[in-house]
């Protein structure tokens, strides 16, 4: 109770910056019932008083009013609508860019889940998807739903209360009873009964999604394998159980409905046995008969909702807690609060740099020690296994050490915004991520400000701009979902021209030309020798092609430096950059045959 109590304040304070337009909703809903209320009170004295066939001039006043509270009704239902629905998209757009911000500082170190990720909890591409959209669209029933009505109940409740009670006590009594049973007590139930079922609801609608994107993700390789079949069982199956929790929801609303009518209709009867006997000994004029009927009967416009806001209550704390789940994960680097230094070189110092993804796990990186001055070259090979890109995700701040050093331009990388050295590192990926848009949008992501001159440039550079132009649309040509519509080569190529149009001092080439043939590595590699003059630059790669241009070359085994020197040094010692590099001849004396 005490933890939904303290979502339940997380998610009051996100409506304070917006509380005027709150107020503003919630008089418009006191004013569209008091509206209503008033044309059924009015309307039914008019037809008591007109069975007296009284003058029409007695009558002109309450005939006044029926229309005046029939038109304004209208309007301020109108306008309480616009406002709260108004209100509530400016909140859900407000959480989806919360949620997203609090997202990027999570990624990768506790959000992928990949071997030696920090987080407890793995978050797939379909789970977040559906925290985003569904999850966030469900907090729309608690702002519309949840808010406004129990304050507006309030109200009418304590008003028709004292309203009544100024013909009978009895009246007053008989409303509150039915108003206590129809806006607390079966609320409570339908909350109790809903609680849970609403966590199971959106959990199951999360896997379904979950298992949607994996399987369109993968459908190549489901029929590859000739397992669609399962996988669609799976999905079916998912599917049945998300189901089967919308049908108890259902029931429950149907419930939830029936109990409306009966509270609302039992009030009416109550009303009637009560005045019936008023009516007959004279403490009560029967032209009131009616009246006080239909006004108890119209003030449970406002205790109606309270069911159905009790209910979404549930499926809204279920959905805000999925959310803060994520949100509340610890970010893995802390930006300091003190500006970044300002560099006038980009040399890279790494000092007894030793590094685990777990308090409980081994070292993955274990006392590494080198340097690279701004325009040298340092190239890392090994083993897959061996640290290398867990290196690189230290380097660019996805994860922080804290054990060692390493230095940018004379100072500790912890001086750093994450957003700073971003700014001054290039990174070309082993898999790099292409977005589902134009070549041209792909590339702006290096440099947003860049000419035309200046893309096809860095294009040339890559070796992309002749593709490019043979394409009826040039660099207007849509790559499609991670680049589907190209090659793994044209996908490397365009991120390589990337990393060239971004211009950072600082250059890291993770696997560059993993996706590459023989021919197009010899020419891209050309290309970026070039590119790299003046920038301090770190190849990481276990294809050992044209390293013996690297001003120093570390092999590294099981998280430690075993190797170091030039090309033609490490040959001599043949020790396991030799074995590597021999292994390595024999495949191209292969490929060229």
């Amino acid at each position: 109770m005490s933890a939904s109590l303290a979502i339940l304040g997380r998610l009051l304070r996100q409506v304070k910056p917006l509380s005027g337009w709150m107020l503003l909703a919630i008089c418009a809903g006191l004013a569209t019932i008091i509206c209503g209320i008033g044309l059924m009170t009015l309307s039914a004295y008019l037809i008591s008083v007109a069975a007296q066939h009284p003058s029409l001039s007695a009558l002109a006043v309450t005939m006044l009013g029926v229309r005046i509270f029939g038109v304004v009704r209208g309007v301020v239902r109108y306008i309480e609508r616009l406002i709260s629905h108004d209100l509530t998209f400016r909140l859900l757009a407000r959480f989806r860019v919360w949620f997203y911000r609090a997202l990027e500082p999570l990624v990768p170190a506790r959000l992928l889940s990949t071997e030696g990720s920090l987080s407890t909890t793995n978050y797939t591409s379909g789970d977040l998807l559906s925290r985003l959209v569904a999850d966030v669209e469900m907090l729309q029933e608690f702002y519309v739903r949840v808010i406004s009505p129990p304050v507006i109940a309030l109200i009418i409740g304590a008003g028709m209360y004292f309203i009544l009670g100024a013909y009978n006590v009895r009246f007053a009594l008989v409303l509150l009873a039915f108003m206590l049973l129809g806006g607390l007590i079966i609320p409570m139930a339908l909350y109790w009964m809903s609680r849970k079922l609403g966590q199971r609801l959106i959990m199951a609608r999360a896997a379904l999604n979950t298992s949607l994107v994996d399987s369109i993700q993968g459908v190549a390789d489901l029929l590859i394998f000739d397992r669609q079949h399962e996988q669609l069982q799976r999905t079916l199956q998912l599917n049945r159980q998300l189901i089967r929790y919308q049908a108890l929801q259902a029931a429950i609303d149907g419930l939830r409905e029936g109990l409306d009518i009966m509270l609302s209709d039992g009030c009416a009867w109550a009303m009637l046995i009560v005045a019936i006997p008023l009516v007959r000994t004279g403490q009560l004029n029967g032209i009131y008969l009616a009246l006080i009927i239909l006004a108890a009967l119209s003030s449970f416009e406002a205790i109606r909702p309270l069911a159905n806001a009790a209910q979404q209550l549930g499926n809204s704390l279920a959905a805000a807690r999925r959310l803060f789940m994520v949100v509340d994960e610890p970010p893995p680097v802390r930006d300091p609060e003190a500006p970044a230094p300002t560099l006038d070189h980009y040399d890279i110092q790494v000092r007894h740099l030793s590094f685990r993804y777990q308090a409980q796990e081994a070292d993955v990186i274990k006392d590494l020690d080198f340097q690279v001055e701004q325009g040298h070259c340092l190239a890392i090979v090994g083993p897959s296994g061996a640290g290398k890109s867990t290196l690189a995700n230290l380097l660019v701040r996805f994860w922080e050490y804290e054990r060692g050093s390493i230095r940018l331009g004379g100072h500790e990388l912890h001086e750093f915004q994450q957003q700073d050295i971003h700014r001054y590192i290039g990174v070309v990926e082993q898999h790099p991520h292409l977005f589902n848009g134009t070549i041209r949008e792909n590339l702006l992501l290096g440099c947003p400000d860049a000419t035309q001159e200046q893309i096809e440039h860095a294009a040339r550079q890559a070796m992309l701009h002749d593709f490019i132009q043979e394409l009826p649309d040039g660099y207007e040509t849509r790559i499609g979902e991670q680049g589907v519509k190209l090659s793994g080569g044209e996908r490397q190529r365009l991120t390589i021209a990337r990393v060239i149009l971004k211009d950072a001092p600082v250059l890291i080439l993770d696997e560059a030309t993993a996706h590459l043939d023989t021919v197009s590595e010899q020419s891209i590699l050309e290309a970026l020798r070039t590119f790299m003059r003046g920038r301090t630059t770190i190849i990481i790669t276990h294809r050992l092609v044209g390293l013996e241009y690297a001003d120093e070359i570390l092999v590294m085994r099981a998280g430690r430096i075993i190797e170091r020197g030039l090309h033609h040094e490490l040959l001599q010692i043949e020790g396991l950059y030799w074995h590597l590099w021999t292994q390595q001849q024999q495949v191209l004396q292969t490929e060229r045959w």
